[in-house]
């Protein structure tokens, strides 16, 4: 016979579970735009993550979460899609289905699932920025940034900022995020983790400083709402203290 204890736990197993299964419908009830190769999830009215498919040896197929701000008729994309196609795609939702001037990029460091689809924003003749370090670390010249900065660039989607800050290194050397305080959100990237993912790719990663890095941000923005890393569901400051503490005693 089932004791109290047992049934209990079987109760929050299987209400964790259903809890699981609405967001995942949710999430994708709430898409404002999906296809096979790209998917785009509104987080408000002029906040969304665009979420492409990047093919890798160790970890297969891996879906990687990019972000756009609009306001005022302009758009600021952060990250490209991981392939030129995919990023195609995403520049024609912009302009063609939402109307938008997509008025830059802005990557997010040098890996592939940050700007693998760049020389599409070139073409167009966007404006692409990163921190100086990414340009150092990026071989390609069609895939190098435009537009590089040390410490802070600060850009403007209509009448809004948004704030670039470099706070150290951790999945990579040139990591940066980008805040955007009308919403009070942060993309993170792939310096930030979605809770209870495990260390992932850390070929060209400061593990010693990850987490030190990571509480800098914390502490400069004590009253975020929305946080977006670079692989799985976005949250709150939560994803930071996670991130924080994995990487602590790592």
């Amino acid at each position: 016979m089932e004791t109290d204890s047992n049934m209990l736990k079987n109760s929050k197993l299987l209400l964790l579970f259903l809890l699981a299964l609405a967001q995942c419908k949710s999430y994708k009830a709430n898409s404002a735009y999906s296809t096979d190769s790209l998917k785009i999830i509104p987080l408000s009215k002029n906040s969304y993550v665009h979420i492409t498919y990047l093919q890798t040896e160790s970890s297969g197929k891996v879906a990687c979460n990019g972000y756009i701000f609009m306001n005022k008729g302009e758009a600021l994309v952060f990250d490209t899609p991981s392939d030129p196609e995919s990023t195609r795609e995403l520049l024609r939702w912009l302009e063609d289905i939402k109307g938008q001037k997509v008025i830059g990029l802005v990557a997010n460091h040098f890996h592939i699932d940050a700007l693998g689809g760049i020389s599409e924003f070139h073409k167009k003749g966007i404006a692409t920025y990163a921190h100086e370090k990414t340009s150092k670390l990026v071989e390609i010249p069609e895939k190098k940034p435009q537009n590089t900065f040390d410490d802070q660039l600060i850009l403007k989607v209509g009448d809004k900022e948004v704030i670039n800050q470099y706070y150290g290194e951790a999945h990579t050397v040139d990591n940066i995020v980008s805040y955007i305080p009308e919403e009070e959100l942060i993309f993170g990237g792939c310096m930030v983790k979605m809770l209870n993912a495990g260390y992932g790719n850390l070929d060209d990663a400061n593990v010693s400083t990850w987490s030190a890095t990571v509480q800098k941000i914390k502490e400069a923005h004590p009253k975020l709402k929305t946080v977006i890393p670079g692989h799985g569901p976005h949250g709150g400051p939560e994803l930071l203290d996670y991130t924080i503490a994995l990487f602590k005693n790592k």
